[in-house]
């Protein structure tokens, strides 16, 4: 049980550092916030998971 609660803790502080980061030190990138540069941020992660999951799949052949 340890173990487990050690893991989400380290998610935990892990994610709130990124958010702090992204919150602090965003700004200073100079990205504009235009609709395509949105949807790529908010649309790369699940692409970037699909396919990392498709290329595990077992190929027929």
């Amino acid at each position: 049980m340890e173990n487990q609660t050690g893991f989400i803790v380290k998610v935990f502080v892990v994610s709130a550092l990124l958010s702090l980061l992204i919150r602090y030190m965003g700004p200073s990138l100079g990205i504009g916030g235009t609709t395509t540069n949105v949807l790529i941020m908010v649309l790369s992660p699940s692409l970037i998971m699909a396919i990392a999951l498709l290329s595990r799949l077992p190929s027929k052949g």
